[in-house]
């Protein structure tokens, strides 16, 4: 894994960090197979309950590295849909497929397909001072990294279309009020309290904590019908661990129930 994103732990809790300050975090080459990777190893680390995703320095992320692309635009044109299809769909299928909660820590800008990064994320914590932007029709182009998806699936297509074709700067009390974001905090604060935050997650049962990310994510997509099917099945699944029995002992013994994942 580079050194342009970088992976801490405490406890339960993990820490992606874009660690390219210099650049904005903008994701080059490196950064989008380092971050792929980096959330497919949390993925199979059982010790890891909750993740965090931020960004090194003043932003988030300023969207993709557009160097390469203006050095040559021939050959960026040409590749658009290649990159965009092997290489940033997985890496965002990987956030939103993780059997774990994934807190955005937004510390500055997010912008372009720094703003879908965020919202792939389960939960999203902006610092007073941040903001999200999709610049792409101002210079001829469409949202992409699922950035219209997710929008219109917390707020709306009214809004959101409204947002992306006049390219509004969101700022951060603007994305609460709008329910973009979830939570609003002082710059100094931001990291302890989406550290606090995912360690308060990392301490409920995981594997009913997976699946109701699974159900409330794959309902977007589906009937009433099917969904009250897999919540059934997943019910089913839930209520034979060994964190539904601990659960269920702790309750009469009046004490905090200790999970195990299993």
């Amino acid at each position: 894994m580079s050194s342009e994103v970088e992976i801490t732990r405490d406890g339960a809790v993990a820490t992606v960090l874009l660690n390219r300050p210099e650049a904005m975090n903008a994701v080059d080459t490196d950064m989008r197979r380092s971050l792929t990777a980096a959330f497919d190893t949390l993925g199979r680390d059982g010790e890891v309950r909750a993740v965090i995703l931020s960004g090194a320095g003043k932003a988030f992320c300023s969207g993709a590295d557009l160097k390469s692309a203006a050095a040559n635009p021939d050959t960026s044109l040409r590749r658009t849909a290649r990159t965009l299809i092997h290489d940033f769909q997985p890496l965002i299928e990987c956030i939103v497929r993780l059997d774990k909660p994934v807190i955005a820590a937004v510390n500055g800008a997010a912008v372009g397909v720094g703003m879908s990064l965020a919202l792939a994320c389960d939960l999203l914590i902006m610092a007073e001072s941040a903001y999200l932007l999709s610049p792409f029709v101002g210079i001829g182009l469409i949202p992409d990294g699922g950035l219209s998806w997710f929008l219109t699936r917390r707020i709306g297509y009214g809004r959101t279309f409204e947002i992306l074709a006049e390219g509004q700067k969101l700022s951060a009390a603007r994305c609460l009020e709008l329910g973009v974001c979830n939570r609003v905090a002082v710059q100094a604060d931001l990291m302890e309290t989406a550290a606090t935050w995912a360690a308060a997650l990392a301490e409920r049962a995981p594997l009913a904590l997976a699946l109701t990310k699974r159900a409330a994510r794959l309902s977007m997509a589906c009937s009433l019908s099917d969904s009250l099917t897999m919540e059934a099945e997943f019910q089913t699944l839930c209520a034979s661990t060994e964190d539904s029995r601990e659960a269920i002992a702790a309750f009469r013994e009046k004490r905090s129930p200790l999970f195990r994942g299993r």
